[in-house]
């Protein structure tokens, strides 16, 4: 074990089509089964798609997915390109290196670590299944050492294969039981059971983006409107058909400058509105924000950050983007800017965005990673909260002259809905005056440049607004 928190910690390895993402899923999906809480990193070369790939999975009898100092296990399918994942899969003497024997010879990267490195027939083996695959013996290895039984396994195959139809689930199912055979034949260390503690089955099993959309959906959102970028797809790929499912919807839009606009639109129509991008996308945006800003348009967008600048490495965590998000606007701008801290949090934090930035009627940004946007974990349900969503609007038509900027003490002016009576107002991107009609003149330039800061600032935030330690 690789802490004082009884981890046990496990890395897979290979090249693309090889299946090391899945099996991952699958293993993750075994092992909360038998009550662990675990949590799934992937990872993968520059090139977005196809080549090697890497996922590496922490389980704990708590939630708390810290990383720990080395990997107890890794399986590699493969040495395609391994020396890539050097630096993430840290091993030592006290590590179990798990290969095929037609792999060819151990890379010295991996052999320098002194790990015990032990060959199976995997390839072989595969072959005597119709349908067999090498990773499903690799992971029927794995689990005869985890402690995961054959029905175990046949749940979590059927959770992430069972869409594929039942001769794929049976050919996996083959496969990991010849696996876990080829297992007992040799002298393997083995996980000990965790005691069935009554709560695993309300567990979630969900991913960083996934999260995000979920806070999005508990806050309100109808409508989103975005261009797919890594690590960010996720995000729209989960809430498209949900979206539909509640009467909203969602369309892909030609780039990042039209998704942006389409989202403002849509927030000015009333219907609470989002995209989701990475840091090229979030550039494109900036334009747009400052629109939304000038014209305290509620808008958000979930910022999935990767490794920079320009095209930079779109598979790889960075979280340099912060300037950006905070900064990136020209003008005085004031917006909103929130990170998440894991996964849990995406839940919370995306529904708190979206509830401010309709409170508030300005933009708030959601900062998240590919290290958490593309991890998928098994977590206790993440509370509910009941935050007001509510823009400030108003009930009837105004005796006089709707002033839609009005320099209200809290800076947040009742706003209207088109073609409500007497709520007619021109929103664009010039400086105003209360009323909405372009102004050069420096006294509205300071009075709504002040309001805008002012309703942020002056705004309780209560305690969720960080987490202090220390």
């Amino acid at each position: 074990m690789s802490s004082t928190q009884q981890s046990i910690t496990v890395a897979i390895t290979g090249a693309g089509g090889s299946g090391a993402v899945t099996t991952g899923l699958i293993l993750l999906q075994a092992m909360s089964l038998k009550g662990w809480y675990g949590v799934m990193n992937r990872s993968s070369g520059p090139q977005i798609r196809g080549g090697e790939s890497a996922v590496m999975l922490r389980f704990l009898p708590v939630q708390d997915f810290a990383p720990g100092d080395y990997f107890d296990y890794l399986l590699a399918l493969d040495w395609f390109n391994i020396e890539r994942f050097s630096d993430e899969i840290p091993l030592n003497q006290g590590s179990l290196v798990i290969y095929d024997q037609k792999a060819g010879d151990i890379p010295a990267v991996f052999t320098d670590s002194k790990s015990r490195f032990m060959p199976f027939a995997l390839t072989q083996s595969a072959k005597t299944i119709e349908g067999g695959r090498a990773n499903m013996i690799g992971l029927g290895i794995l689990a005869r050492i985890l402690g995961l039984s054959e029905q175990d396994m046949r749940a979590g195959v059927q959770k992430v294969l069972g869409r594929k139809g039942e001769s794929v689930v049976n050919a996996s199912q083959q496969g990991i039981i010849a696996g876990m055979q080829l297992a007992s034949e040799q002298s393997l260390p083995h996980a000990s059971a965790l005691p069935d503690d009554g709560a695993r089955d309300a567990r979630w099993n969900i991913s960083g983006n996934e999260a995000c959309g979920m806070g999005a959906l508990r806050a309100g959102v109808r409508f989103v409107a975005a261009y797919p970028i890594t690590p960010a797809t996720e995000v729209l790929e989960w809430l498209a058909p949900r979206l539909e499912k509640l009467g909203g919807g969602l369309l892909q839009a030609e780039d990042e400058l039209a998704s942006i606009n389409m989202v403002i639109g849509a927030s000015f129509g009333g219907v609470p509105a989002l995209t989701a991008t990475s840091g090229p996308g979030l550039s494109l945006m900036a334009e747009g924000l400052g629109l939304a800003v000038a014209s305290e348009t509620p808008a958000v967008v979930i910022n999935v950050m990767r490794g920079g600048p320009s095209t930079g490495i779109p598979t790889k965590s960075e979280q340099s983007d912060l300037n950006l998000a905070l900064y990136g606007l020209h003008g005085d701008a004031p917006h909103l800017v929130l990170a998440i801290s894991d996964i849990a949090d995406a839940v919370m934090t995306t529904q708190w965005a979206v509830c401010l930035a309709e409170q508030l009627q300005t933009v708030a940004i959601v900062l998240s990673d590919q290290s958490i946007g593309q991890s998928r974990a098994i977590i206790d349900p993440p509370a509910e909260y009941d935050f007001r969503c509510a823009r400030k609007t108003f009930a009837n038509p105004p005796e006089t002259g709707y002033l839609r900027y009005a320099l209200e003490p809290d800076g947040v002016s009742p706003m209207s809905l088109p073609g409500q009576p007497g709520g007619i107002y021109t929103a664009d991107g010039l400086e105003h005056d209360p009323r909405g009609t372009p102004s050069s003149m420096n006294i509205d330039h300071r009075q709504q440049t002040d309001k805008r800061a002012r309703k942020l600032k002056q705004f309780n935030y209560d305690d969720q607004w960080a987490q202090i330690q220390g």
